[in-house]
């Protein structure tokens, strides 16, 4: 879609489950000439709700949100409606979780530290061109990917992973995948060993990195 600046009306659709920030975001759109908010959610099912029944130029919307993540949604929002392009705003900078996104079908991301100027930037030439991502984000994305999980894993070892994130213990761990709290203790430990992790934090960020939970 080409169109002028001066010319350019756009119609957005913002999705952020802060709303301090998400008031934040709106006043820099109203910024924007000819840039508008139209529809604001908190979550991911509340904006597939919105999209469907505004039909807006543009979505602008989060990652990590209750519920229906933002890269769920615009996966969900492509399939109904391929030609609206989404720019995704989040402090998210591991590059896994941006190829995600990419390939969910965003056609932009802009960190929530850019500078104020850079919103407008994007939603003119994302509106222009179809594509923004930020100098920073396109290094990210120029950067050799990694293994997968599945490449790094066993499916046991992965399902393990997915159940310590959650906060359960050994215990709780065998009695919902039928093993002993044995047989996941060693599991937990050669999980540790073979990506190299020391504490169930670093494998939490592991964990969203790789996809194996909602960020």
């Amino acid at each position: 879609m080409r169109r002028s600046d001066e010319a350019m009306s756009v119609r957005i659709v913002l999705a952020e489950d802060q709303e301090m920030v998400r008031g934040a975001i709106g006043a820099l759109v109203g910024g924007v000439a000819g840039a508008s908010v139209v529809g604001e959610a908190s979550d991911g099912a509340e904006l597939i709700e919105l999209v469907d029944k505004l039909l807006p130029d543009l979505v602008m919307t989060d990652i990590s949100m209750p519920g229906v993540d933002g890269i769920t949604a615009i996966a969900q929002i492509k399939t109904r409606h391929p030609q609206l392009p989404v720019i995704i705003l989040s402090m998210h900078q591991e590059p896994e979780v941006i190829r995600r996104a990419v390939a969910a079908g965003a056609s932009g991301y802009v960190r929530k530290d850019a500078p104020a100027f850079e919103l407008g930037h994007a939603i003119r030439t994302v509106m222009r061109s179809g594509k923004y991502f930020s100098p920073t984000i396109t290094a990210l994305l120029l950067q050799p990917p990694e293994p997968s999980a599945q490449e790094e894993l066993t499916p046991r070892q992965i399902e393990v992973v997915q159940l310590m994130v959650r906060g359960l213990d050994a215990n709780e761990i065998g009695a919902q995948l039928g093993l002993s709290p044995k047989t996941i203790a060693v599991h937990r430990d050669r999980i540790m060993k073979r990506l190299e992790l020391r504490d169930v934090a670093s494998l939490t960020l592991y964990a969203v990195r790789k996809g194996l939970v909602k960020p």
